[in-house]
């Protein structure tokens, strides 16, 4: 099976329009899914796995508030 890499630009074009390091936060939290070096300066991030980042979060509007 192949898998897409998306790069920062296509995080954005999905809504996601956090700063590097923020995005680095969220991944080092567990909160998003992990990049991947494509080479020296550039990573991406599996677009699969983003997609799934994205459904997890409108699926959690569903869930009750705690109070």
């Amino acid at each position: 099976m192949s898998q897409k890499l998306i790069g920062y630009a296509g995080l954005s074009e999905k809504g996601i329009n956090a700063s590097m390091v923020t995005l680095w936060r969220w991944e080092k939290a567990g909160k998003f899914p992990k990049r991947v070096r494509v080479s020296h300066l550039k990573v991406a991030w599996v677009e699969n796995e983003v997609d799934q980042h994205i459904a997890a979060r409108i699926a959690e509007r569903s869930r009750p508030i705690a109070a």
